[in-house]
């Protein structure tokens, strides 16, 4: 309703008063669909800010009391209009536009047609420039036949129709006034007529509500015709300009606050859907793992039988006396019985450090999947973009600017430093060579093929042994030491990483690198 033909008539006859006299020191835009007007009295040294936003979603007028000029990415447009003088304000008749006269013989139009919105310079009667060059047809505007008179009388609603009668009704109002037919179903009565007339003089001397109903700030000229329980009424204003401006924060407030609310749920629920995918690949391993898990039996057999496995074999038959049947066994014919005794006792100690790594990760995502669904309720429910922000920063929760560009990294937060992680050979040139710059720590586990990891540099601080630490763990996780106990991994400024020429996917040499030895762990 803030586009309303009685609303703009109030603000029109609201600017009339307030700007007589003033002159226009800055027109221009530093936002898609939005123009800044900047006028000064020279008498009373004050200033008037006129902001319209034309965007096809939102379109509004505002006057807030102060406006700084950004200092990039603005453009100054009507520059003919500069040092102009307001003489007068033209709101033209059942019309949703209204003009702002100048004493050059320019007058500015605001032409508030929702998403067909425009501001339009004329020069006496002759549009000479476009706010939205797009919508063509206004350069056809005459603003000698913008004015619309309508016979109102009973008579002239008889003969035309209410809808023909009374255009400038909204939807609301329509509403209001409980007519909801078409032209044809309509009969009023003269009672009816008469309410509508009051109706008409209670709109010229509005009082102005703004309140929210299903989660949207609304604006209306009336107090709301919903029940009072559905709706939550913020405050009722005497003054349109005051009004507006009121409605136009809490409006944006809104529409900011939906924005990063979306940006952080689509996060969370993709974070959500890794979480589970994770833990139900991961407890399909331990179930595989559990399965296969017979190494430390083999061990077992072959240290009962060592006098009767002959030198440099292959493989053996032998009875398993854990499953009462003969079992088949390979063996590496250059370790001796005991050594491939101690290989397979080995391979079970590194299956049961598997194991527990598996369960470990997995009660840390089933964890991590709890603080996202308490994430995801809690935001649901918060109703401002002060509150929002207030419950990210309590929860350190970083905002990801997507906002930031969107990187081809494995990505995790230690401690305020981002440490990136490459996916594959390719990917981990692309990491190196474009994404990792010198003051970067570089790591990667030692002598085995595996991940470039990567620990963004953050100026004045130095990187912290438990940031490094948790960086080789990754390097260590992401590489085919994966499953070893410990696993040696080195790290060193990026500077001393060198792609030589010639080199594969992925290969690099190294100097002055330092070794730190981890548990591999995501």
């Amino acid at each position: 309703m803030q586009n309303n033909y009685y609303f703009l008539l109030q603000v029109s006859q609201a600017l009339q008063k307030q700007l007589i006299g003033y002159q226009i020191f800055e027109t221009f835009s530093q936002a898609k669909d939005e123009l800044i007007l900047s006028l000064y009295h020279q008498a009373t040294k004050e200033t008037f800010h006129i902001r319209a936003s034309l965007s096809p979603e939102f379109t509004c007028l505002s006057f807030p009391m102060d406006f700084s000029r950004a200092k990039q990415n603005s453009v100054d447009l009507f520059e003919t209009l500069l040092g102009a003088e307001v003489i007068g304000i033209r709101q033209f008749v059942n019309e949703r536009c209204f003009a702002i006269l100048l004493n050059n013989q320019f007058s500015l139009l605001f032409k508030m047609h929702g998403q067909r919105s425009n501001i339009i310079l004329f020069q006496e009667e002759k549009a000479v420039e476009l706010f939205n060059n797009n919508i063509e047809k206004d350069w056809e505007i005459d603003l000698r036949n913008l004015d619309r008179t309508i016979d109102q009388s009973w008579e002239g609603f008889l003969s035309q129709g209410f809808h023909r009668t009374f255009p400038t009704f909204d939807k609301e109002m329509k509403m209001y006034l409980e007519i909801n037919k078409e032209d044809k179903d309509i009969h009023l009565t003269p009672s009816q007529y008469l309410k509508i007339q009051d109706f008409i003089a209670q709109l010229a001397r509005p009082q102005y509500y703004i309140y929210q109903l299903n989660h949207t700030i609304h604006f209306s000229l009336f107090r709301p015709i919903v029940d009072e329980s559905r709706y939550e009424l913020f405050q009722v204003y005497q003054d349109p300009l005051e009004a507006i401006n009121h409605f136009y924060y809490l409006y944006i407030s809104r529409l900011q606050l939906n924005k990063e609310k979306s940006v952080i749920w689509k996060r969370f629920e993709k974070m959500k859907e890794k979480a589970i995918h994770y833990i139900d690949k991961s407890e399909e391993k331990l179930v595989e793992l559990g399965l296969e898990n017979r190494y430390e039996e083999i061990g077992h057999i072959l240290m009962a039988n060592l006098q009767s496995i002959p030198e440099k074999a292959q493989k053996i038959t032998l009875y398993d006396f854990y499953h009462n049947q003969d079992i088949h066994i390979k063996l590496k014919e250059h370790l001796s019985p005991q050594k491939n005794a101690e290989l397979y006792y080995r391979k079970a100690k590194n299956q049961k450090i598997e194991i527990q790594t598996l369960e470990d990760n997995i009660n840390k995502k089933k964890g991590e999947l709890s603080n996202l669904e308490k994430y995801l309720s809690d935001i649901q429910e918060i109703t401002s973009l002060k509150e929002l922000r207030k419950y990210l920063k309590n929860n350190h929760i970083v905002q990801e600017e997507g906002e930031k560009e969107e990187i081809p990294f494995r990505r995790y937060d230690c401690e305020g430093f981002e440490i990136l992680v490459g996916k594959n050979a390719k990917n981990n040139d692309l990491l190196t060579q474009r994404y990792a710059f010198k003051e970067d720590l570089w790591l990667h586990a030692r002598d085995v093929s595996g991940s470039h990891v990567v620990v963004k540099y953050k100026a004045g601080k130095p990187f912290p042994v438990s940031v490094i630490e948790r960086a080789a763990e990754l390097a260590a996780w992401y590489s085919k030491r994966k499953n070893d106990s410990l696993c040696p991994v080195i790290y060193t400024p990026k500077k001393y990483v060198r792609k030589p020429k010639g080199a594969s996917e992925g290969a690099v040499s190294i100097e002055k690198e330092q070794v730190i030895m981890v548990v591999p762990k995501a």
